[in-house]
Order: structure tokens, then sequence, then C-alpha cells
């Protein structure tokens, strides 16, 4: 079913195979941040810690997108193919993604 043809919030609450607080973590978040907002339609990307105990997935990536063609650009751009093939199948033990528009 298509979005509405409204703003799309974008995120992906995940765990890395990393240890917390390591080098490899930390590479992984910058260069998904460098990668992901290098993609034209990208907006308010952010980078989040969880600090509840009750979820065992670790980080959340959250971007915006002005509308479903910007989202659907996004997804098939290059760059976010790559970082997913190179970065995030080797890297993620685990995650859920969500794509939220206004109620």
């Amino acid at each position: 079913m298509p979005f509405s043809p409204t703003r799309v919030q974008h995120t992906v609450v995940f765990r890395l195979v990393h240890v917390p607080g390591s080098p490899e973590e930390r590479a992984f978040l910058a260069d998904g941040r460098a990668a992901l907002t290098s993609i034209p339609g990208v907006e308010d990307f952010r980078v989040n810690r969880q600090v509840s105990p009750k979820s065992g997935l670790s980080h959340q990536f959250s971007m915006v997108f002005a509308d479903e063609a910007a989202y659907r650009t996004y997804n098939d751009h290059p760059t976010h193919v790559a970082f997913v093939a190179e970065r995030w199948v080797p890297e993620v033990a685990e995650f859920q993604e969500y794509d939220f528009v206004e109620a």
C-alpha cells in the first residue's frame, strides 16, 4: 500500500555484532551517517542510542523524507544499496524497520 503524500519518517532500530563502545561500533555508526546523509533527499538524519533495558536493540538511525518519492529514491540509491550489502548485512545482528507518516 502506498504512503500518503506527506513526510515519511524512516527509522531502523538495531543491534550490532560489535562490542558496545568498540572502535568497530563507532566506525559503523560514523560510516553509516556519512554514507546515508550523502544521499539526496535525506533530511534530519539522527543516530540515537537506546537507554531502556526493555529492548535488546541498541541503536537507531532515523531520517525524514519530503514524500514517498524521495523515500523510494533513497531506498534504491546505489550508496544505500552498497551500505546495506557491504556493512549492514555483515555487521547488524538484529533490527526492526519502521516507516511513519503523520496520522
